[in-house]
């Protein structure tokens, strides 16, 4: 740990705090009832098992492992303990996403049929990063937001398989993979992504929820969407999204967390939760890595 660095975060952002050079410094403290973690993932899976052990509720950064079984023991444990534990899988309550999913449970839309999301972006700001070095940088590290959006729109609904593809562009400079694709197959329905994060020009996210009585549709600048238009039998309705994603959907899933453990009920981004997002962004890795559809669930790491 560079503690230099943390003390000028410190300073910058909230002088009051206290800065320690050992996770087991803080959660030695009795005042302190819940943590987040948002280290490396390599190391963040045995941090928080500290934390659950120390009897802290934990929110963890997604992914909050990088093995699923590895993760439904720490969601067992944080059971057993009676403690929560939450994964800031915050693309929940990014406007767009927001909408989608209150659609869906709403019933606005009826049986979803479809749900397609792309986006064109330069996502090359990351060259030179230690990020930079994630074989699966664009359906790993980003795209988790947007399986989890497929898994809240679909909802209990269980995905068949998953096939995916990642490749470089045409003279790309970068070591990783920065084109990817990815198509969900729940048997009776279809979700599919695409993304293209390298050197895109005149960036663009594109949204389209198709289902028995209705369409979701919206584009716009990436992560700036500001409407919706939703159509029905009776007619066409533009829906207002207020906010955007940084930083009001990380308000959202600390205020959700919180307010779980207030209420004592179970959060809606606790870890047993994810754990089904985990399963199709891990099987579409190995898809890509394979050439072949993957069965979510079948995938248990990520490659």
């Amino acid at each position: 740990m560079n503690i230099e660095a943390a003390k000028n975060r410190r300073d910058e952002f909230f002088p009051q705090a206290e800065v320690y050079d050992s996770h087991h410094d803080l959660l030695a403290r009795d005042d302190v009832n819940v943590v987040e973690v948002t280290t490396h993932t390599a190391i963040r899976p045995a941090q928080v098992m500290d934390a659950l052990k120390a009897g802290k509720h934990v929110l963890s950064q997604k992914p909050f492992t990088s093995d699923i079984k590895e993760g439904r023991r720490l969601a067992s444990y944080a059971k057993s303990r009676k403690l929560h534990l939450g994964v800031n899988q915050n693309g929940r309550w990014a406007p767009q996403f927001a909408a989608l999913i209150a659609a869906t449970k709403k019933g606005l839309l009826g049986d979803i049929h479809s749900l397609d999301m792309s986006l064109a972006w330069d996502h090359t700001w990351i060259r030179g990063l230690p990020g930079a070095d994630l074989h699966h940088l664009i359906l790993s590290d980003f795209a988790i937001h947007w399986f989890d959006a497929i898994v809240c729109a679909f909802g209990e609904r269980k995905a068949k398989r998953v096939f995916a593809n990642a490749v470089k562009a045409p003279n790309q400079d970068m070591k990783v993979p920065m084109l990817g694709n990815a198509v969900v197959n729940f048997g009776d329905g279809l979700a599919t992504l695409a993304f293209s994060g390298y050197e895109s020009f005149a960036p663009q996210e594109y949204l389209c929820c198709v289902g028995s009585k209705g369409t979701l549709r919206g584009t716009a600048n990436v992560a700036n969407l500001t409407e919706l238009e939703l159509t029905t039998k009776k007619g066409t309705a533009k829906i207002p999204l207020k906010g955007k994603w940084f930083p009001d959907a990380f308000s959202g899933t600390l205020g959700e967390f919180l307010r779980s453990i207030e209420e004592n009920r179970e959060s809606t981004i606790s870890a047993s939760n994810n754990i089904r997002t985990l399963e199709l962004c891990y099987a579409a890795l190995a898809s890509a890595d394979t050439g072949l559809p993957v069965k979510p669930g079948k995938a248990l790491t990520a490659r």
